[in-house]
């Protein structure tokens, strides 16, 4: 299986210590870690944290051929703080490298089983036509979209532009009423019958488990999460979504892949890194 993940790569920035992070970095390395060829389409800066990002991204054995290097911005940074549950807060920098990604010339000469892209890297008008050549001239199976809402970097034509293209698309509870404010609907099974596109749609509930809803036989299958102590809630829906994305790719059972997907989910709240050792 071969995938290409579209959008940040971030260093998120804690009172004492920093990681490296972005949601499709995240998700590209836990689909390497279930086995899949990854590739990161993303830019960083020419300084010290893009130099160790781009070691870091390989560290996780995610290829970094189309991750570019940009010479005026720098690389992208979020300041983290978490809350008492371990819920986290971000300031996103702007005006960074990752917001300038630019197709490279030699991306049609591969194919990728899924392209994924969030709502996050949207935030800028070049990244969105980026996104929009690929999905247009690109060789591509599938498409994952995470609904990845970061305020005020988030819009309804994002959002929508989201659900018109995915055909397997990821919300949290949390981000549900954002969903339900740009399309006007708000269950899973509408939402489904309006953007015939969609083949999946997975439902994160934070420690209330996850929902897939199988759009084409209008089937929704839950599954509750194990108990944790949690560290951290940064990475877990990334880590949900690939999981979830390379067992059924393998398997094509949903409720194997929602199981392990909410099983390894569970695992990287109880640690602090978004990308653990597992």
């Amino acid at each position: 299986m071969k995938i290409l993940s579209f959008g940040e790569i971030i260093w998120d920035v804690y009172e004492t210590e920093k990681f490296i992070g972005g949601a499709p970095l995240n998700l590209a390395a836990h689909c390497s870690k279930q086995g899949a060829e990854s590739f990161m389409l993303s830019s960083v800066g020419n300084d010290d944290l893009g130099k160790c990002a781009l070691e870091e991204v390989k560290s996780f054995n995610v290829k970094t051929d189309f991750v570019l290097v940009n010479q005026e911005k720098e690389t992208g940074k979020c300041i983290v703080t978490l809350n008492k549950s371990g819920v986290p807060s971000y300031n996103v920098l702007t005006d960074v490298a990752y917001d300038y990604i630019k197709t490279p010339d030699n991306i049609k000469n591969f194919e990728f089983d899924v392209f994924c892209f969030g709502t996050l890297a949207l935030r800028s008008r070049e990244n969105l036509e980026t996104v929009k050549s690929i999905l247009k001239n690109g060789n591509i199976k599938k498409i994952y979209c995470d609904i990845n809402i970061r305020p005020p970097f988030f819009s309804d034509e994002t959002i929508l532009f989201a659900l018109s293209n995915a055909n397997i698309l990821k919300i949290s509870d949390e981000e549900m009423h954002f969903v339900t404010k740009a399309c006007g609907l708000n269950e899973l099974e509408h939402i489904a019958e309006k953007y015939g596109n969609l083949e999946f749609i997975l439902l994160t509930q934070g420690e209330k488990g996850a929902t897939v809803y199988d759009c084409k036989n209008k089937k929704a299958y839950t599954e509750s999460a194990p108990k944790v102590e949690v560290k951290s809630t940064v990475g877990a829906g990334d880590s949900f979504g690939a999981t979830f994305i390379c067992e059924h790719f393998k398997t094509n059972d949903i409720e194997k892949s929602l199981k392990k997907a909410t099983e390894i989910s569970a695992f990287v709240v109880s640690k602090k890194e978004a990308i653990p050792e597992y």
